[in-house]
């Protein structure tokens, strides 16, 4: 396993509770106790899954969840919040945050939500750096930059482009990405994976309308056509 994980939580006592049930399932932990080092360390420490209390001394949650995203990191964020707070979960999911626990929970479910995130892409293969065009995407710190600035990607968007890149010049079927990414069965009726390919070619493309990188097949799926390096 080895995935690691940034537990940003102020109560030192569930810290240490969500830091020793973690160590024990096998994942590497580091933590935080306000918004404030919780920012710095995601800037400069690569991280696969983030634990975000949504109430934090200094930096809330959410100003937290807002500025990984607009520093154009994907990495998921989990976020810890009251049962009271069923605006702010609706607001921390438009930030960019990718599920949400309410407290108090269980340990197994938590767990169960991190799994989940976790396994929606191998995290360990085909790590590194990819450029194409203006484009630099940085596997490991889920980092995507255009012309050097910052791209907001949603951790889905920034797993779909990586699929997708990994298997440059290959068609890839519209029910690859489905399941490995969006996690629904093959069967399933939906346009999620158009959805968020049109998202994609709206912020990396320099004309969405007439792709260069991201290119449809007609009645079968997508191929990444960059000439990416890793």
């Amino acid at each position: 396993m080895n995935e690691s994980i940034l537990v940003v939580e102020d109560d030192q006592a569930l810290r240490a509770t969500l830091t020793d049930r973690l160590r024990g399932e096998g994942y590497v932990v580091d933590t935080a106790p306000d918004g404030h080092e919780a920012y710095e360390k995601v800037l400069n420490l690569p991280f696969d899954l983030i634990i975000l209390d949504l109430m934090l001394p200094g930096r809330s949650g959410l100003d937290v969840c807002r500025e990984i995203r607009q520093a154009g990191m994907a990495t998921p964020i989990l976020m810890l919040t009251a049962r009271n707070q069923t605006v702010d979960k609706v607001v921390g999911l438009r930030m960019g945050a990718d599920d949400y626990v309410t407290k108090p929970f269980e340990a197994a479910e938590l767990i169960a939500r991190i799994d989940v995130l976790l396994r929606r892409v191998p995290i360990h293969t085909g790590q590194g750096i990819h450029e194409f065009g203006p484009i630099h995407v940085d596997v490991r710190r889920s980092e995507v930059t255009r012309d050097g600035k910052p791209v907001y990607l949603s951790a889905r968007e920034f797993q779909l482009l990586r699929y997708l890149v990994e298997r440059a010049g290959r068609t890839v079927p519209r029910k690859e990405p489905l399941q490995a990414v969006c996690g629904y069965h093959v069967d399933s009726l939906t346009r999620t994976v158009d959805s968020h390919i049109g998202s994609l070619r709206v912020k990396l493309e320099e004309n969405p309308k007439h792709p260069e990188f991201i290119v449809t097949v007609a009645g079968v799926g997508y191929k990444f056509m960059g000439s990416a390096r890793k």
